[in-house]
């Protein structure tokens, strides 16, 4: 259905033509005579890459040394990392792809720019303003990038957790890839693990996530609705004029930072209640919840299910075979498994990041890593249950007093019969 457009709309085009009436020239005379505009930016690649910082704590082969993962190595495209005595090194040959810290399952490479909430809040602002959003890296642009345009160091640094939130909430979002970018690229290892994180996010979604392969394609359009509300607040900050208290219409647009902040308290709420029913074990250790599972189980929360089109891995424990020594709960880098009770093997689901360290460590083989789907991983929202029951408190309430007001008519018009008799 197309969108209704009122005085605002005509109000906003009007603005822009006059903007450009301003300038007609939009510094072309400027540039015929070689000057640089003050302070322009300019481009540098570097200022979209940078070094990850290593904390061995979480690490699995810090935490274990017989540990198979050898995740982090295998997608450095340098071999710029070394792990011994317990201590993760990076040499000073790192490319600074970001690729180690997308793939570490416990997040133990710390690289700011491409921390998973932040990933997502820089995409998901775009992709609530503009009608499309592109994720793409240095070596695809080759410019400053627009608004609505993400840049980071290797499009592989998005893992499958934020690919996964984004499809969900903003499907107008676009992967930007000219044709055989990644053949030349250096970070060789980079095309397959965002093929790999792609495909599974798509896989979880039920979505496809959109390709743009030419330069010329690429749009930069703001949402009619963000243009509404930008302008708006423009006259609210000059004016003081409550605008969308005049226009019903605009008093339901929602600004992209509330969105974002949204989204924020959404994530702190989840983590409150996790931390209320399940948020320490019985030895009192805190259990920790990685970005990328934060942004899975508030998706999670809001779409119960698709919660079946995820596959993880969580122990079971053989009883029979289990003798309670316990170094399964000492080495988990989330604290996610527990001893109970009379030492009995227990494992929250949620904070469970299925790396199998607790099986490879079991000596007398009592744990297996087992595949299911995500069900264990939809945490009740308490606000969203309460908002529930007074609905249907509220439904019971309003089919009560109509079914008094129709027992009373009926007695009113039976009333009115025997006066007529």
């Amino acid at each position: 259905m197309a969108q209704q457009h009122d005085l605002f709309d005509d109000i906003i085009d009007i603005s822009k033509g006059l903007g450009a009436l301003k300038d007609p020239f939009s510094g072309v005379t400027d540039a015929l005579l070689g000057v640089d505009a003050p302070d322009a930016p300019v481009w540098n690649p570097a200022d979209y890459k940078e070094r990850p910082r290593a904390n061995s704590i979480p690490c699995l082969v810090c935490n274990y040394e017989k540990s198979s993962c050898t995740a982090c190595m295998d997608a450095c495209p340098v071999d710029a990392i070394d792990i011994e005595e317990f201590c993760i090194e990076i040499k000073d040959s790192c490319r600074k792809c970001g690729l180690c810290a997308a793939v570490c399952p416990t997040e133990a490479f710390v690289s700011p720019r491409i921390q998973p909430k932040k990933l997502y809040d820089a995409i998901a602002g775009a992709a609530a303003a503009y009608e499309t959003a592109y994720v793409t890296c240095t070596r695809a642009l080759r410019r400053l990038p627009r608004e609505n345009e993400v840049v980071v160091a290797c499009i592989g640094d998005v893992t499958p957790e934020v690919w996964f939130s984004v499809l969900v909430d903003y499907p107008n979002v676009s992967v930007y890839l000219p044709l055989d970018i990644c053949e030349n690229c250096k970070n060789t290892t980079g095309e397959e693990i965002l093929g790999n994180a792609i495909a599974t996010a798509e896989e979880w979604a039920g979505a496809g996530l959109g390709l743009e392969v030419d330069a010329k394609a690429l749009t930069c359009t703001k949402r009619r609705e963000f243009e509404r509300k930008e302008f708006m607040d423009n006259i609210m900050r000059t004016t003081g004029l409550a605008v969308s208290k005049l226009n019903p219409a605009t008093a339901a647009v929602t600004s992209v930072a509330q969105r974002l902040k949204d989204h924020s308290q959404k994530i702190s709420a989840l983590e409150k209640t996790l931390k209320n029913a399940c948020g320490t074990t019985t030895q009192k250790r805190r259990r920790i919840l990685t970005q990328g599972r934060q942004l899975m189980l508030s998706t999670l929360q809001s779409y119960p299910e698709l919660a079946e089109n995820i596959q993880v891995k969580t122990p079971e424990c053989d009883f029979s075979k289990c003798t309670l020594c316990g170094e399964c709960v000492k080495i988990c880098p989330t604290h996610a498994t527990d001893l109970v009770g009379a030492g009995r093997f227990a494992v929250e689901p949620t904070y469970c990041i299925g790396c199998g360290l607790c099986a490879e460590a079991c000596e007398d083989h009592a744990l297996t890593m087992v595949e299911h789907d995500a069900s264990d991983l939809v945490v009740p929202d308490p606000e969203a249950e309460k908002k529930a029951a007074e609905a249907a408190k509220a439904r019971i309430e309003m089919e009560k007093t109509k079914a008094e007001a129709k027992k009373k008519l009926n007695k009113m018009l039976d009333s009115m019969e025997k006066l007529d008799k």
